[in-house]
């Protein structure tokens, strides 16, 4: 034993001992990041709140919320593979969930700061910050209750964080699209969503992941985020607050990238969406062999998700001379397709769908709907094919909404919107893939999935969907019949993070 702790062929040998174990200890440690994640107005979200004043998932005020979040959201358009996963540290493990409400838009808990708190934080893969209500006087405190209780909303405060620190003026993650604070020097921010904006400061603080297994192992990781101090909007009414928004677009301060650089996972996560409103998203998922891939545009400016369409298919009617840049935007709930795709695929759909035209007795956002006979409980649509960049095909899984008429049975309509302006990948065409966002290959991979297919044998599924889920009413009057505040109020204003226009003294 002593010769073998003197000699030098020993000491590697204890070397290599040692670094396997750490390595094993690593794996078991790290094992994958991901969290769960809840549609707005899902059933998990509603029983958090007690679900007064969140519209069920199909009525008129729901989709009418819809079509009116894509629209003020259209607005900020313009403006390692041996590496762990991890997800989210939480007792629900790896599962997003959709707040039925607004968009669709699928929410994920978070915990940050020291001692703990708890956010319901929006997804957004068309922007970068993270940012949570912060030290606000005008942020939502709480939800209105249908007993007349109020169910708090963490606020967080540096002050009341042991681990937090403000990002001081001449850090690397300030950058030069922010502000400073002479007096205090520190970072300060303003983000914009259409005609709505998140201001504050930036600081550092820990926010509490977990490997992707049952059960977690907690993984902390300090990173750089919005402490945001000024909000406004129709999203405070109510009493329904803004409990944050997670930006995972490629710049530096996003989550991803700060994972990444901090060597903790691959420069790459992964968002899986399902109809019955749950998911999951994963950070340092690379995906697998079997997926296909296409590149990411890379733009000067600011690079988002973008990918071409090369062709497009309708049945068996083939467009190749298309070619379609589109964005995939996490937070919007349709697909909005400018001309000539538009016109394309909705002709082609229509003259090969067998039900009758279904007419409104008003103005609806989606434009083509199909009436469905009596005791007809299911129908039948052409294959709708993107066939990207590169050559692989991209199947849409979701083209269709399905609405239930108060006298004459159930009807369908076409879930695309015209576009005057950009091309949009929404929510509903994400929905039944497994989508890996590879920032270290620039690369989109997508392989069709109900999200639970590749999880570990002893990870618990949660219970998808639900038999005596409410039926769906028509879709929304365009011309917005519904009140907004009605759809707005509750956790809604989560995704659509709406700040004060302009700065007010954020040193004080």
């Amino acid at each position: 034993m002593m010769f073998f702790k003197n000699s030098v062929v020993g000491k590697f040998l204890m070397v290599i001992a040692f670094a396997c174990w750490i390595n094993a200890k690593s794996s078991k440690a790290f094992g994958t990041f991901g969290f769960d994640i809840h549609h707005r107005y899902s059933d998990t979200v509603k029983q958090s709140l007690n679900g007064d004043g969140l519209p069920e998932e199909g009525t008129i005020d729901y989709y009418n919320a819809l079509a009116h979040r894509d629209q003020v959201i259209m607005g900020r358009r313009l403006a390692a593979i041996s590496t762990p996963i991890l997800t989210f540290y939480s007792v629900d493990g790896n599962e997003t969930y959709s707040v039925t409400a607004i968009a669709n838009l699928h929410f994920a808990y978070v915990r940050v700061g020291t001692p703990t708190l708890f956010f319901l934080v929006a997804l957004d893969t068309g922007s970068d910050l993270f940012w949570l209500p912060c030290d606000c006087t005008t942020c939502a405190r709480y939800y209105n209750e249908s007993d007349g209780s109020k169910f708090p909303l963490d606020i967080y405060s540096p002050s009341n964080s042991t681990t937090s620190s403000r990002l001081p003026c001449n850090s690397p993650m300030c950058g030069p699209t922010r502000g400073c604070l002479a007096k205090s020097n520190t970072c300060s921010y303003q983000q914009f969503y259409g005609t709505t904006s998140s201001t504050g400061i930036l600081v550092d603080d820990v926010l509490h992941f977990g490997t992707n297994t049952n059960p977690q192992d907690p993984i902390d990781v300090t990173v750089t985020f919005g402490c945001g101090k000024n909000q406004t909007g129709g999203y405070l009414e109510r009493g329904g607050g803004i409990n944050g928004i997670l930006g995972l677009g490629m710049d530096d301060i996003s989550v991803p990238s700060v994972l990444a650089k901090k060597g903790f996972t691959a420069n790459s996560f992964s968002l899986c969406f399902v109809n019955e409103g749950l998911g999951r998203i994963e950070f340092g998922d690379k995906g697998s062999v079997d997926q296909k891939t296409t590149p990411f545009n890379l733009q000067k400016i600011k690079s988002t998700y973008s990918v071409t369409v090369t062709q497009v298919t309708v049945g068996n009617n083939v467009n190749d001379h298309l070619h379609i840049t589109a964005i995939l935007d996490s937070t919007f709930t349709y697909t909005y397709l400018t001309e000539p795709a538009y016109s394309f695929i909705v002709n082609n759909f229509i003259s090969r769908v067998t039900e009758e035209p279904y007419t409104y007795p008003y103005e609806v956002v989606l434009d083509y709907c199909f009436a469905l006979s009596e005791n007809q409980t299911s129908y039948i649509t052409p294959n709708l094919t993107f066939t990207m960049k590169g050559g692989n095909q991209y199947n849409v899984m979701n083209p269709t909404l399905k609405f239930e008429q108060e006298e004459s049975g159930s009807a369908y309509c076409l879930a695309i919107i015209k576009s005057e302006s950009d091309n949009i990948i929404g929510h509903n065409f994400m929905t039944g893939h497994r989508l890996v966002f590879d920032r270290e290959e620039m690369i989109l991979g997508w392989k069709e999935s109900d999200c639970y297919d590749s999880i570990p044998s002893d990870t618990q599924v949660p219970r998808k969907g639900d038999s005596t889920r409410p039926r769906a009413p028509p879709p929304p009057r365009a011309n917005g019949a519904a009140r907004l505040s009605s759809v707005t109020s509750g956790l809604m204003a989560v995704m659509l993070a709406v700040f004060f226009h302009n700065f007010i003294d954020l040193s004080s």
